[in-house]
Parts: C-alpha cells; sequence; structure tokens
C-alpha cells in the first residue's frame, strides 16, 4: 500500500463529496492586467481591536505616512493596521462596519493629502533573517489570510506540530472572482519566493500548489516560476483539479488532495497539513523581503452593471462607494452591491463602508444576472441540499432546529461545520435561504458562548477575590498575634509588677469602701436611761445621720430638763464622743455628733445657774452658743445633706436649752466646769472638721471657734475661789486654743487678705471704743450689745460659707474682729477686783497681748504637717503685730 507522500508524487486525487457547477463568470474580469483606481479623498480604517487587544498609537490631527503603525497590541491574534497612503487624522470615531448589518465599529478616519509619500521601508535578505525575525515582520506587517478567512498568517506559520504537506490554494472556485488568477499570471515568481519563505519556516516534507483546470494561463506562469525557484526538486509540485464549487475551501482542498477529512471541531494542523492561499504568500514575500506592510490587495470588481470590470491593486480602507464610481458604476436606487461572490458573498446595506483585507471581490449583478429575492415557501423534504452539501451534514435539520432558535439541537447537528458556501441555498426549490438561517444561528451560538466565557470569567474573579480576602484576614490576624508576643516578649519584670501593684490598689480601694459602706454609725445614749436603743447599721448613710441627729437631739432635751445631772451627761458625750472617732465612722458625721454633744453639755451646764446676775450674764453665752451652732450648722451645710440636717437639728435644740437655763438653778463652778468642757469637746470636734473637711468647712469652724472665744471672754466669773479652782484657766486656755486655731486658719490667707482684715479690725476697734462709754450694770444694753455681736457672727458665718473661698477667708477675718470688739465691750468694773478678771488680747498693752498669744501657735499646731504649722505661725504673727499697729493708729487718733 502506497503512503500518502507517495500518493502525492504520483498526482492521486480523491473524489469531493458534494458539490455543484454553477457559471463560472470569469471572463468578465480576468481578461485585463492588474489596475490601479486612483486614491480616494478619504480613508476608513476599522480598529475593532482596539480597546480589546490593541491601543492606538495616533490621535486626531497627526499626520501619518504610507505603511506608518496606527494601532499596537501583543496578544496572539492582533492584526497591526496600517496607513495606506500618506494625510491627517480627521477623525476615530464610530463608522458603519462591512458587514451584513453594517454595525457601528471604531474607524479611523484618514484624510489623504494626495502625497501618498511612504515611510522607508526596510528591506532585508531572506537569509540573513533567523526564523524569529521572519515570523515578527510577518506578524508587524499585519497580514491576514487573503482568501477571505482573515486568519492571522503568523499564527498558521508557527504550529505546535510537525507539518508534512503544505497546501498553496490557488483554485478559486468562487464564480466572478478572478482576483488570484490575475495575480499568478503576472507575479508568480513572487508567489514563489513566498512559498520559500514558508518553507523555510516549517520545513514540510511537500509542498502543493492546488489549481482548477480552468486557468490554463496561471498554471503555466507558476510552473515556469516554479522550474527557477530554489526549493528542492520532487518535494514541490503543481496539481491540477477538476473545476468544481466549493474545491477550493480548506476541508474540502484537503480532501481531494490526501483524501483525509479533518475531525469536527479541529484544525488542518493536527493533520500536519497548512494551507495558505496564493495572496498570502506574496504579501509574505513583500512583508519579509521588502518590509512593506500589507496595505493593499488585488480585488475583482465585476458585475453586469460595472462598465469597466476588471482588477485592480486598491489600498485598504478606501470606500466602496469610491471603487465603484472609478469602476464607472453608476447607482440606480435598485441595485445590488455584493461583497465577495455570488455563492458565499453578502450584500451591503451602504456603500459607505471601507475595504476590509479579506475583501477579494466587489460584485454589482445586473437583473439578468440575479433573480429578484423570491418567497420562501415550506420545505418539501426533497433531500436536494443533503445531497450538494460537501461538509456531509443534514442541512434540513439544522434549517428546523435553527428557525425554531433550538441552537443546542443544531449544535448537535454539527452546525459549526458548516462553510456556508451556499450549495443548499442554490439547489432549494422551496426558495429556502438556508445559509442566512444558519448565520443567524452561528451568530447566536457565539454570543452565547461568549456570554458563558464572561460569566465563567467573573466567577473565577469572585473566587480569586474571596480567596485574596481570606488571606489578607489571615495575615492580619498573623500581624496581630506576632505584634502581641513581641509586646508580651518586650515587657518586663518591672512592667509586670506595677500593673499587678495597680490592680492590688484598685482591689484594697474597693475593699476598703465596702468595709466603710458596712460600718454603723453609733447613736447617742440619752442621758437619763443607760439603756436606750443604740440605731443599727444603715446601708443608706443619710438614714444612719437623721437617726444618730434624733438620738442627740432627745439627750439635750433631757439635759436641759434637769432630769439628768449634768456631769453624768457630759460623761456621756464625751463617750459618745469617744466613740463617734472610731475609724469605721462617718468623718462628716461625727464632726456634727462632736458639734451637738459640745453643745449639749453647755446646755447641761448652763441648767445648774441661778435666775441671778449669772442668770443674765448666760443670755450672752446662750447667744454665743447659738452663733456657734449656726457656724456649725454652717459648715456641714457646705459639706454634705446629712451633716446639714443634724446641724440643723443641734441649733434648734440648743436654743430650747437656752431657753431652759433660765428657770434651772446651777452651781458657778459647775458651769465653769461645763464651759471648759464644752469648750474642749468643741475643739476637738472643730479640730477633726479641720482635717477632714474641705476648705469652706474649715473657714466655718474657725469663725465659730472665734464665736466660742468671745463667749468665753465675755462669761463672769463670781469669785477669786471659783477662778483659784481652775475654771478661769481652764476658760483662758479653751479661748488661747481656740484663737491659735483661728490664727492657723487665717495663715492660709495672702497678704492681700490680711490687709482687708486689719482695715476691718480697725473699723470695729472704734466702734468699740466708743461703747466703753456706756453703763456696765445696764442689763437691757449688754443683751442689746450681745445682740448685735450675734448678729454680726451670724452675718459673718453665712459670708464664710458661701461658695468663693476668697470671700470666706475675708468673711472670716470680719468676724474675728467683731468677737474681738464685743469681747473689750463686755469688760464690767467687778467690786472683786480686776486682777481676777480674764483680759482679752484685745484691751491688753501690746507687749502683754504678744506675751499672752504667741505660747499658744505649738498647742494650736497639727501634729502631722510640721511644715503646715510653721507657715501657720509665721503668718500669725504678722497679723499680730498688723493688728497691734492698727490699734496704736486708733489710740492716737
Amino acid at each position: 500500500m502506497l503512503t500518502l507522500l507517495e500518493q502525492l508524487d504520483k498526482g492521486t486525487q480523491w473524489r469531493l463529496t458534494g458539490g455543484i457547477h454553477p457559471p463560472q463568470m470569469k471572463d468578465l474580469s480576468n481578461g485585463s492586467p492588474i489596475g490601479r483606481l486612483p486614491l480616494a479623498s478619504e480613508f476608513l480604517l476599522p480598529v475593532p481591536q482596539v480597546g480589546d487587544s490593541a491601543v492606538l498609537e495616533v490621535k486626531v490631527g497627526d499626520r501619518v505616512l504610507k505603511g506608518q503603525t496606527l494601532t499596537r497590541g501583543l496578544s496572539a491574534m492582533y492584526l497591526a493596521v496600517h496607513a495606506p497612503t500618506s494625510g491627517i487624522i480627521r477623525a476615530i470615531e464610530q463608522r458603519p462596519s462591512n458587514h451584513p448589518s453594517a454595525l457601528p465599529v471604531l474607524t479611523c478616519v484618514l484624510e489623504a493629502d494626495g502625497q501618498d509619500q511612504a515611510i522607508d521601508f526596510d528591506q532585508q535578505d531572506i537569509a540573513a533573517l533567523s526564523r524569529e525575525q521572519v515570523l515578527s515582520r510577518i506578524r508587524q506587517a499585519g497580514i491576514a489570510g487573503l482568501g477571505g478567512a482573515m486568519f492571522p498568517a503568523h499564527i498558521k506559520l508557527n504550529p505546535a506540530s510537525e507539518i508534512e504537506l503544505l497546501l498553496i490554494n490557488g483554485v478559486e472556485c468562487e464564480p466572478y472572482i478572478s482576483a488570484d488568477d490575475r495575480l499568478m499570471r503576472e507575479h508568480a515568481s513572487e508567489i514563489l519566493d513566498g512559498i520559500e519563505i514558508v518553507h523555510g519556516l516549517l520545513n514540510p516534507k511537500r509542498v502543493i500548489i492546488a489549481i482548477e483546470d480552468n486557468k490554463p494561463e496561471a498554471i503555466q506562469a507558476m510552473q515556469q516560476a516554479l522550474d527557477s525557484c530554489h526549493l528542492p526538486k520532487g518535494s514541490i509540485r503543481i496539481t491540477v483539479i477538476p473545476t468544481k464549487y466549493p474545491s477550493g475551501g480548506e476541508k474540502q482542498l484537503i480532501q481531494i488532495i490526501t483524501g483525509q477529512e479533518v475531525p469536527s471541531g479541529a484544525i488542518p494542523a493536527q493533520l500536519g497539513i497548512v494551507v495558505h492561499n496564493v495572496g498570502t504568500a506574496f504579501a509574505i514575500r513583500e512583508a519579509v523581503c521588502l518590509g512593506k506592510p500589507l496595505i493593499e490587495r488585488v480585488v475583482t470588481v465585476t458585475g453586469g452593471n460595472i462598465p469597466k470590470p476588471g482588477n485592480y491593486w486598491v489600498p485598504l480602507g478606501t470606500p466602496i462607494a469610491h471603487i465603484l464610481e472609478q469602476s464607472g458604476f453608476i447607482p440606480s436606487g435598485q441595485d445590488t452591491v455584493i461583497i465577495g461572490g455570488p455563492m458565499m458573498g453578502y450584500t451591503l446595506p451602504l456603500i459607505k463602508v471601507p475595504l476590509l483585507k479579506g475583501s477579494n471581490c466587489v460584485l454589482v449583478p445586473s437583473a439578468s444576472e440575479i433573480s429578484p429575492p423570491a418567497e420562501e415557501k415550506a420545505c418539501i423534504r426533497c433531500g436536494e441540499c443533503a445531497q450538494v452539501c460537501p461538509a456531509s451534514l443534514l442541512p434540513q435539520q439544522l434549517y428546523w432546529h435553527s428557525k425554531a432558535e433550538e441552537y443546542d439541537k443544531a449544535s448537535a447537528y454539527n452546525l459549526r461545520d458548516c462553510i456556508e458556501c451556499g450549495c443548499c441555498s442554490y439547489v432549494c426549490p422551496s426558495d429556502i435561504p438556508l445559509v442566512e438561517y444558519y448565520r443567524i444561528a452561528k451568530a447566536a451560538i457565539k454570543r452565547s458562548h461568549e456570554e458563558k466565557q464572561l460569566a465563567e470569567q467573573a466567577k473565577q474573579r469572585f473566587d480569586a477575590r474571596l480567596k485574596r480576602l481570606e488571606a489578607e484576614k489571615l495575615a492580619r490576624e498573623a500581624k496581630a498575634k506576632a505584634a502581641a508576643d513581641k509586646r508580651r516578649a518586650a515587657m518586663g519584670s518591672g512592667e509586670k509588677d506595677a500593673v499587678a501593684e495597680a490592680m492590688a490598689r484598685i482591689k484594697a480601694k474597693k475593699a476598703a469602701e465596702a468595709s466603710v459602706a458596712a460600718t454603723t454609725s453609733p447613736v447617742e445614749k440619752a442621758a437619763d436611761t443607760a439603756d436606750s436603743a443604740v440605731s443599727q447599721p444603715k446601708a443608706d448613710k443619710r438614714k444612719s445621720d437623721v437617726a444618730a441627729a434624733i438620738a442627740r437631739a432627745k439627750a439635750k432635751k433631757a439635759a436641759a430638763q434637769g432630769t439628768v445631772p449634768a456631769k453624768e451627761v457630759a460623761d456621756a458625750t464625751t463617750d459618745n464622743a469617744a466613740e463617734g472617732t472610731t475609724p469605721g465612722a462617718d468623718k462628716k458625721a461625727q464632726v456634727a455628733a462632736a458639734i451637738a454633744r459640745a453643745k449639749a453639755k453647755r446646755a447641761a451646764a448652763a441648767s445648774g445657774q441661778t435666775e441671778t446676775d449669772t442668770g443674765k450674764t448666760q443670755d450672752p453665752q446662750a447667744s454665743s452658743t447659738q452663733a456657734t451652732a449656726d457656724e456649725a450648722s454652717q459648715s456641714v451645710s457646705d459639706d454634705s445633706k446629712q451633716a446639714r440636717i443634724a446641724a440643723a437639728v443641734a441649733k434648734a435644740k440648743a436654743k430650747k436649752a437656752a431657753a431652759a437655763s433660765e428657770s434651772t438653778p446651777a452651781a458657778d463652778v459647775d458651769g465653769g466646769s461645763a464651759q471648759g468642757a464644752e469648750n474642749q469637746v468643741a475643739s476637738q470636734g472643730e479640730k477633726q472638721a479641720t482635717s477632714d473637711d474641705s476648705k469652706q468647712a474649715r473657714i466655718a469652724a474657725a469663725v465659730a471657734r472665734a464665736k466660742a472665744k468671745k463667749a468665753a471672754a465675755a462669761e463672769p466669773v463670781e469669785s477669786p475661789a471659783t477662778y483659784d479652782n481652775g475654771v478661769g484657766s481652764a476658760q483662758t486656755a479653751e479661748v488661747n486654743q481656740s484663737s491659735s486655731q483661728a490664727t492657723k486658719q487665717a495663715a492660709g490667707d495672702d497678704s492681700k487678705q490680711a490687709r482687708i482684715a486689719a482695715a476691718v479690725a480697725k473699723a470695729k476697734a472704734k466702734k468699740a471704743a466708743a461703747s466703753k462709754s456706756a453703763p456696765a450694770t445696764d442689763v437691757e444694753g449688754g443683751a442689746a450689745q450681745t445682740a448685735e455681736v450675734n448678729q454680726s457672727s451670724s452675718q459673718a458665718t453665712k459670708q464664710a460659707a458661701g461658695d468663693d473661698s476668697k470671700q470666706a477667708r475675708i468673711a472670716a477675718a470680719a468676724a474675728k474682729a467683731k468677737a474681738k470688739k464685743a469681747a473689750a465691750a463686755s469688760e464690767q468694773p467687778q467690786d472683786n477686783g480686776a486682777a481676777n478678771t480674764p483680759v482679752s488680747a484685745e484691751s491688753r498693752p501690746p507687749s502683754e497681748s504678744t506675751t499672752a498669744t504667741e505660747p499658744t501657735f505649738p498647742e494650736s499646731t497639727p501634729p502631722n504637717d510640721s511644715k503646715q504649722a510653721r507657715i501657720a505661725r509665721a503668718v500669725a504673727k504678722a497679723k499680730q503685730k498688723a493688728k497691734e499697729k492698727a490699734l496704736s493708729a486708733q489710740e492716737k487718733d
């Protein structure tokens, strides 16, 4: 059995399945040489790949030369577009396409300048070029299949499989078309040069040039050129095949020459065969040897309505209207213009469309050459279409499924293998345009396939996005974990200890707050009953303070009525004060309780006095007690609501006790003792308030102590014995203690406040000097004076309790001055002698006053704050000197 190559050498041919024999009609155009038409004034250069696989390299207004590249791309299917002549780019816009639908496509509009100035083409010797360089020059020239498919030539010249057979297609079986015929007649040697270049790229074992037997002149020209070519003898030959349509199809030609059929969906390269058109071989030679891109081609202009039919070299992008005009065509409005042949061509809806690389013929038939469109009739199932189909398909099945838009079933009948040759439509007795149905179905299937591809690409992008987001999330988590590990590793033991200590302090603070909340405030026992109930600890602090205040009020009331001895009341209140100073008790409540207990003691002492002059002198003491209660109440009011309630209750009870003291006799000694105890307890309560409360509370307490000092100085002593028993000493010590504490409070004032206090004291001293002339024995006058002192003290106390700390300090200083004035005015001549009467610091000479006052500073100095004590002593000394100067100035006046 002979091999394929042996059969090719013998010239064996196989019969084509199907096919028809339509009229050739080639004599209209193949009788004259290839001519040239005048250049058009405007060229239309479609750039459909721009935006997909290519980009424009020119813009509107640029001048381009003949052969200049207009686009640039990198994809495998990219076909370069070049300027067919020199001119200006006037527009880049959508223009109608050379297609049956005339859909718009992006187009560069080139206005020719008539100079036809070209670039310098790079001519090269083929022997000096490598295979890659040859392929690159073919690609850059934008060469496509000129037989009509317009498939990129550089792809077919670089197959993946080994090629054994190279077929050069010169059949040109389509009626009316004679472009390849005239090209082989006139440029046979150039075609063979192109075949040699392709042979060098593919290295096939055999090269077959196939030509139909209806082209004898072309066969003779090619044979003469073949004899003088440089290809090995025996590797190339010319094969003449019988004239039959469509023997020029790629798959049909392979079947005729080799007897092999290309499988459905496969390409000839898979069989080791490559097919090229003679026009493509000529363009390859122009590109590789001369460096000339594909900017023109041979076009057959023919038909009964063309006055000068023939073949012409026409630049690509020339409008079809210009070609017809230069051929002598006169449009009548009913003419049909067909691109391609009558079998496989298509009718143009517009003639202002460009010539493309695959446009080999412009046909304008007359009415006698083409029948008018016939009415489509029903299929009679004659089967003629199946007999003439060169692809061995079932056209009637394809027609039914395509018409019903059942494209999946049409694809099952191998619709894509249809070459759209038109044989089925040519023989159909029902005048059914079968090829038109197939084209529509193919377009729909292609569109559906593209949509599926886009959907698949979108899905892939979505999956890639999810993977990217997940990877970014993991990266962030890993980064955060690494940072945390780094911080933990960098953290030293000292930082860890500091954190632990801070946590421990927080826990200790919470525990202390819980213990304070859990402690209870003890309720004062009544003076007359030893088993009076003690209130239980309350969760609510306010309720606890109110209960304590009520209990203390009851004790005061009992003492005022005289049902309990004063000493017992003093002892009880002293014990309660000691209990109230426990660490667990509330500080503010303790202060209020201490003040209240001190007042209760004073009331008990006052109940033992007689209704004599002692009773008269008690009014100032009661008034002083009331003023002291007012000042203490105001101090507590600034700190908390609970303390204000307790102070208000204590104030009311103190008033009641003072009223009851006029009718209850008591001993002077007891009164003096109670007075001393009262002053001592009040001083302790005020000292605690000063250390624990706010600045405003300390100011109010200082004012209250000054009032107590005034009251103690105003109180008379009946006998020297009483003074010798220590009552006067106790009072004097208490006065000194209160004065030292008031002096400590005043130590916080600045120089400006000291000057204001001195001025106020000076004014009050003048008023006190004027009041010395009043009778000392006038009880009503003394009562009025005492009321004035109380009113002034109350006003100073209210002013000292304000929100403004500066005003509070000024008011406190004014109250001190008033207290000193009241003490000086209360001095009266005594029968017992002035030696036994306590003398205030204001009425003494400066030397005595200084001597009496200075020893009190150590007593008022807080033990826990030596620095503040030293500052207070220094400030007090300065103020004492200022007061002495003011008194001396007053005496001079």
